[in-house]
């Protein structure tokens, strides 16, 4: 999943020969999760037609102040509107027209009035002959604009519509849309993070075919992994067998099955990670020998002899070294008390909290109920949620107060 996703980008078009690659840009947009309004100069027209702009993003696409219908009226297309949808606004192609026009202010088309109306983070990508970009006005203009705090996205060189060769071409989409999200992510507040996360159950082999494990989906885990790669971080996400999936570029996955296979995987991580979550449902005890072939069938009942399996958040709460760790706990009777216990006898930074009393709460839910309490005993209360949500939440404490 892209940084991208769920925002809204107003993508400006001017008159350009490389106004040909948005409809590819559209696309990338479209496919990363994003929204996508196009506004277009008059004259970019005669190079992309808005029909292809418009079956691409899905949106109407936008060149004048008004329309007219089919009974004459007139339709006002608010720039005002268009600059508040926007999360991001990107002009591809940038000519030298727009870019002066841009950096002093001239509004006499829709794409300029809307670019004056945006509140957020502009970028630009200019596109045009050799000459044209090297002469001083154009950097001028260029400089102009950086200093608005727009974002300039650096033409690519190679040979140009003129037959000249050097800089001047547009960045290709794919490069445009990797751009911007790494300009986006170096400002989020885990940028430079590294996350550990842990998810899902584990099982403890009886025999080659059945296993002592638990309930538990995954989805909390993967959840608090996709608020932290959104965050910017870069996430390690060790989980055990579960069927939640996740796609963004900045997870790691690591799949285990055991209990041991989970505390070796958070040691190798551990001590490169400046945060790091516990919330798999980690089985307690284990067989003490596991039959090599499956059980027989034979007699009306069967014996087990378990013993206890290693205690992962205890073991990084004895090493952790300038780490924000963070357990779960999951409680059915004295939830507080037993929290605030663990939180203790682990060395934990934070302790999460939810009750399987809770309606709503628990194990293959797509919600739930948590109490959040820090190491020196402050107590936050949530209600139900979704677990989305819960990972927000989570994140919030954290950050308020380990990184205030």
């Amino acid at each position: 999943m892209s940084v991208l996703s769920g925002k809204n980008i107003l993508l400006g078009v001017t008159a350009g020969i490389a106004a040909y690659k948005t409809a590819h840009l559209v696309r990338l947009f479209i496919k990363s999760g994003a929204q996508v309004k196009v506004v277009m100069t008059p004259a970019s027209k005669d190079f992309v037609t808005p029909l292809t702009l418009s079956t691409l993003s899905k949106n109407p696409v936008y060149s004048t102040f008004f329309d007219k219908n089919e009974d004459e009226n007139e339709e006002w297309n608010s720039h005002v509107d268009l600059g508040l949808w926007a999360d991001y606004m990107v002009i591809a192609p940038a000519t030298a027209n727009t870019l002066s026009k841009m950096s002093n202010g001239i509004c006499d088309n829709l794409l300029l009035a809307s670019y004056l109306s945006a509140k957020c983070q502009v970028f630009f990508a200019p596109a045009m002959d050799l000459d044209m970009y090297q002469h001083p006005a154009t950097s001028k203009s260029i400089n102009k604009l950086k200093s608005f705090g727009n974002i300039f996205i650096p033409p690519a060189s190679g040979e140009l519509a003129s037959g000249l060769v050097g800089e001047g071409r547009m960045e290709e989409p794919e490069n445009i849309v990797a751009f911007i999200e790494k300009s986006i992510i170096k400002e989020l507040p885990l940028y430079g993070k590294k996350v550990l996360i842990t998810a899902g159950p584990t099982y403890e082999a009886i025999d080659p075919v059945r296993f002592i494990g638990n309930h538990s989906s995954g989805k909390m885990g993967f959840e608090l992994a996709n608020k932290a790669a959104n965050l910017g971080a870069e996430v390690t996400l060790i989980t055990g067998p579960s069927a939640e999936t996740i796609s963004n570029s900045l997870i790691k996955r690591i799949n285990v099955v055991s209990t041991e296979q989970m505390y070796i995987e958070t040691h190798n991580y551990f001590s490169s990670v400046d945060i790091a979550i516990l919330s798999a449902a980690v089985s307690d005890y284990k067989p003490k020998e596991v039959a090599r072939n499956k059980i027989k069938k034979k007699s009306s009942s069967i014996s087990l002899e378990l013993v206890k399996t290693k205690d992962i958040l205890a073991s990084l709460g004895k090493i952790k070294k300038g780490q924000v760790l963070v357990g779960f706990a999951l409680e059915t009777a004295n939830e507080l008390e037993n929290a605030k216990a663990k939180l203790k006898k682990k060395n934990l930074d934070f302790i999460v909290l939810n009750s399987l009393n809770d309606e709503g709460a628990g194990f293959k839910k797509e919600t739930n109920k948590v109490t959040i309490i820090d190491k020196f005993e402050n107590i936050s209360e949530f209600s139900l949620k979704s677990k989305a949500e819960v990972a927000s939440d989570i994140f919030n404490e954290i950050l308020n107060k380990m990184y205030a």
